[in-house]
């Protein structure tokens, strides 16, 4: 049978070499793919593979860099700009008989020189591998062991495609061939010496194994996900009410009660089903057309491990497809590495629930490894058949023609080839404080393995404890996740709404969502620069920052583009009300959003610091000279290239954005792409500023006109606008206490930026917020004694500095909590 993914050709799918990059022996091939990256191979046979794998899908990867080979008896050494293979062919592929040295240095003092088979151990007290990621966060409760990454301070790492299945013209997958005789296995290793250029390492991996694709634009706005037995009203009203309450949401989660549950015991349990629960939803269609009116996306949980029984509507029209006759009632068993039954599988079981308006499936696989495929994993299939499926040729279109959507999974990590089937389901973490700590490290890391957009189920799904505070802080971090889903368990009282928490926990979480909300523009530029360059969206500070030590020191800070985020993930202090984060800044001069406080880094070893935050805040951080750019309307969809837009700039610098947009397509070519450049010069010395609004690329992607709002952060009062040559309103901004500090707004109102639009600025002077009032916002909420917040004010209005202000805030008793946050400011 043809394959159900594409009627191409069931021979392996040619991913060939440069013959001139090859050097070969009896059983040993070694190809030089680039200067740092080697292909190693071992077959007793002498068979070795030039197909497709699961992981690899191409190995040409660009003009053969010249490399020596010296060959003597039992030696051979193969030597490019920056790597030295030596081999003993005699020894085979052993510790003794293969390895690889650097010829750069390298960060690590251990660091440069591999020999075949070491092991990393992720336990190692100072890690030398980055890390990677893992399968899946179930159950887990705090850190958990990844495995390794592409980045290493020993300039090094080996990835092993010795056990992946070969990829077929047509998507199907086949075992590779076996070795001839009883020697030691084959072995398929690449080996990646790049020492800390990280970028180039994570280039050449997508080069290797494919880019990371786009994901629809809708899916970087705000989820609401529960397991919770919602009908199509309360749904419907709970969708109702986040938009009275200026809460945007633009993915729907419908859990597993969306199908049949309570089944006849004879069958199974309910665990898997395709066939809605009428007494919920009487009409499906008129439910996700709802939806869609609100301008979300639709995903249905699904466990496809019980396969397809009698009960399901979907049955009847499976079994004839594959045979077997529908009366008896046998069970269809689920075999995802059997084409007949995934073409059924996918046809009747999910096509038909697409065409009532199912944008994507949640697919939540946990029943075993093993397929009738050998060496297949079914976790891995389900993702690829799901994916491939999402983006298929469907009937329908406009103009009575086919038409392509955007392909898409939500499914579990499988392995380091998981990034071409974005998203992740990290899955059920348990609700601590310490699986909090835990997932901005994970998360970030991932990208050491190219995966780049993971989903964590933000405020923990099951256990622990509710927690206002954690609540709150979860939030926030997902407000800078990849993926920003909220979810819980099956609990009456488990649940994410913000008006669910505490006052404060509340208002905390409602900004947060909102601002998510309005960074869809700006993420979603680096969610192409992540297909186009390889860069991760969200990424430790070590991809940006290789060579210096603060930025390996801290990993549950990262970088969201260019921000850096410090999550707050430990309660406040009892006496000052805040809660306190380490931190590193590169050298330069940064900016926090939402306090609008300074920071000045001028060592070329850049600062580490304590940051201390109510639960209102938390640190982001800006360079000066930055310009972001989102969305200013919170009633404009998230999937919409918006009409109206915010441009926040930092002073200080001149900097850059370019926002990226789109016309939604699949694969969107330059009829499909606009760039919209805003240049920012500051001239602090003569007062001046301008932003220059350029824009390429074709009429009817983005709106024509656009308004637009710019927030100048830390900019004090008494400055003019000019548009062109018209003068527009300044106005003051106070800080929103949450999210972005004071400064002043512009308004630009309507302009067309595809002919060129110039804001001038005069009288501009960086005002951060003075350091005596950041103090007293110190002091007022402390819970302390009213005569010692008295001696510390006054030595505040004494006018001392420094060194000399700390020691006196110290000496009249001020509680070490309370004076590390005044040490931030000061």
């Amino acid at each position: 049978m043809s394959s159900p993914l594409s009627s191409r050709a069931d021979e392996p799918r040619p991913a060939p070499v440069r013959p001139e990059a090859v050097v070969v022996g009896p059983d040993y091939r070694f190809t030089v793919l680039t200067s740092r990256l080697i292909r190693m191979e071992f077959s007793r046979s002498g068979s070795f593979v030039d197909a497709a794998t699961q992981l690899v899908v191409s190995r040409d990867l660009g003009p053969t860099p010249h490399f020596e080979v010296h060959r003597s008896q039992d030696r051979l050494e193969i030597i490019t700009e920056h790597l030295h293979l030596t081999y003993q062919p005699s020894r085979g592929f052993t510790r003794s008989g293969l390895s690889v040295s650097l010829r750069t240095a390298v960060i690590g003092v251990h660091g440069g020189a591999w020999r075949h088979g070491e092991q990393w151990d992720p336990e190692e007290f100072f890690r030398t591998n980055l890390g990677g990621t893992t399968r899946t966060l179930d159950m887990v409760d705090g850190p958990t062991p990844v495995s390794p990454g592409l980045l290493s301070l020993t300039g090094y790492s080996v990835v092993d495609d010795s056990a992946s299945l070969l990829l077929q013209e047509d998507e199907w997958v086949r075992p590779r061939p076996c070795s001839a005789g009883d020697g030691a296995a084959d072995q398929d290793l690449y080996f990646f010496g790049y020492g800390q250029d990280y970028h180039a390492a994570l280039t050449d991996f997508f080069a290797l194994t494919g880019p990371t694709p786009l994901i629809p634009r809708a899916l970087l706005g705000n989820w609401w996900s529960r397991y919770h037995k919602y009908s199509e009203d309360s749904y419907l009203e709970l969708m109702d009410r986040f938009a009275a309450e200026q809460l945007p949401f633009s993915v729907a989660v419908i859990d597993m009660d969306w199908h049949l549950v309570d089944i006849d015991p004879a069958i199974g349990n309910g665990w898997t089903g395709y066939t809605w629960n009428r007494e919920l939803f009487p009409d499906p269609e008129r439910f996700l057309a709802a939806l869609h009116e609100r301008g979300m996306q639709v995903t249905l949980n699904l466990h496809p491990a019980a396969g397809i029984r009698r009960h399901e509507d979907a049955y009847a029209a499976t079994a004839r497809a594959l045979g077997m006759d529908p009366a008896e009632g046998a069970d269809i068993p689920f075999n995802i590495g059997d084409k007949d039954f995934t073409a059924a599988y996918l046809e009747h079981a999910h096509h038909v629930l697409e065409d009532q308006g199912v944008d994507f499936w949640w697919l939540d696989w946990q029943q075993g490894g093993t397929t009738d495929i050998p060496g297949l994993d079914p976790l891995w299939m389900l993702n690829h058949v799901h994916y491939l499926d999402s983006g298929r040729e469907r009937p329908g279109g406009l103009d009575g023609t086919s038409y392509r959507r955007r392909p898409i999974t939500f499914s579990r990590f499988a392995d380091a080839s998981s990034h071409r089937t974005p998203i992740g389901f990290s899955g059920d973490t348990v609700t601590t404080w310490e699986s909090l700590r835990f997932q901005p490290e994970f998360t970030a890391t991932a990208a050491n393995i190219g995966y780049y957009w993971w989903s964590n189920d933000i405020g923990g799904h099951m256990l622990g404890i509710k927690d206002n505070q954690m609540a709150a802080r979860w939030v926030q971090l997902g407000c800078f996740s990849p993926i920003n889903r909220m979810h819980s368990t099956a609990s009456v009282f488990n649940s994410k709404e913000p008006w669910r928490y505490s006052r404060d926990a509340r208002a905390t979480m409602d900004a947060h969502l909102r601002l998510r909300h309005r960074l869809v523009p700006y993420l979603y530029t680096w969610a192409r620069r992540a297909h186009t360059e390889g860069i991760g969206p969200v990424r430790p500070l070590y991809h940006d920052y290789s060579w210096r030590m603060g930025a390996y020191d801290n990993r549950n800070e990262f970088l969201f583009g260019n921000l850096i985020v410090v999550p707050i993930t430990r309660p406040t202090e009892a006496a000052s009300a805040l809660a306190q984060e380490r931190a590193w800044l590169p050298q330069g001069t940064w900016f926090d959003l939402p306090t609008g406080r300074r920071y000045d880094a001028d060592a070329a070893e850049g600062r580490t610091l304590i940051f201390s935050r109510p639960l209102d805040q938390m640190p982001v951080l800006a360079r000066a000279g930055s310009v972001i750019v989102g969305a200013e309307d919170l009633a404009e969809a998230a999937g919409d290239n918006p009409r109206h837009l915010s441009v926040v700039v930092v002073p200080g610098a001149d900097g850059e954005f370019v926002l990226e947009e789109d016309d939604g397509s699949p694969e969107p070519g330059a009829d499909g792409v606009v760039r919209t450049r805003f240049a920012l010069a500051w001239d602090e010395a003569a007062g001046t500023a301008r932003v220059e609004i350029t824009q390429t690329g074709p009429d009817g992607v983005v709106p024509a006109e656009r308004e637009i709002t710019v927030h100048l952060l830390s900019v004090g009062e008494g400055v003019t606008a000019r548009l062109g040559g018209e003068a527009v309103p300044v106005t003051t901004r106070a800080a929103d206490g949450f999210t972005l500090g004071g400064g002043l707004d512009v308004a630009l109102g309507t302009v067309r930026p595809s002919t060129g639009v110039t804001l001038t600025l005069a009288g501009v002077c960086t005002r951060p917020p003075a350091a005596a009032d950041e103090i007293f916002r110190i002091l007022e909420p402390a819970q302390m004694s009213y005569p010692a917040k008295d001696q510390a004010w006054a030595v505040v209005c004494s006018g001392a500095t420094g060194g000399a202000l700390l020691g006196g805030l110290r000496a009249v008793g001020l509680p070490e909590e309370v004076l590390a946050a005044v040490s931030e400011v000061v």
